[in-house]
């Protein structure tokens, strides 16, 4: 099926939900569906479709393209566009401040989600390991007469009244195999 857009880059075919009226019509930083052109960004933006095309090329923003070439943005992008135009006009920072300002921020995004990532791994291993103590990592010795005696790791058998003091030491005997 071939599918064509209209001017306000729709698909025709598509399924386009009706707006909820109990819910905001608004879109977050969360939403990575590139669904806007570049003319509705450019207003949803406060900017000029060149700047827009400018920062692509600069590399601040980066859309997502179709097969024709035609950009689309997405809600991330749409508020990252937002902060660039804030640092710029407001902060007074240049370009290429904001860029590094972007990549330090996506560095410490990653830092983040690294940690979180180590963190976990930590819990997991800490609850197996908790997990085999307790069903059994149970250490056993020989008490004085002979029976078996559970013991905590790290701690000595218990003595009963006057044990041997002698050391046996156990070889196996050859083997008879050849």
């Amino acid at each position: 099926m071939r599918s064509c857009s209209n001017r306000l880059g729709f698909e025709w075919g598509s399924v386009v939900s009706a707006p909820n009226p109990s819910k905001p019509s608004s879109f977050g930083p969360e939403d990575d569906t590139p669904v806007f052109v570049i003319s509705v960004v450019a207003q949803l933006a406060g900017m000029h479709a060149q700047t827009l095309r400018q920062y692509d090329r600069l590399g601040l923003v980066s859309p997502s393209r179709t097969r024709g070439g035609g950009r689309r943005y997405s809600g991330r992008d749409v508020a990252l566009l937002r902060e660039v135009q804030r640092l710029s006009q407001e902060e007074g920072v240049s370009l290429a401040g904001i860029q590094r300002i972007l990549e330090l921020e996506n560095q410490v995004a990653a830092l983040r989600s690294r940690v979180a990532e180590l963190a976990q791994a930590l819990k997991s291993q800490a609850d197996r390991t908790d997990a085999r103590a307790q069903l059994g990592s149970r250490i056993f010795a020989a008490g004085s007469g002979g029976e078996i005696v559970a013991v905590r790791p790290g701690e000595r058998p218990p003595r009963f009244g006057s044990a041997s003091q002698a050391l046996v030491l156990w070889q196996p005997l050859p083997s008879t195999r050849r």
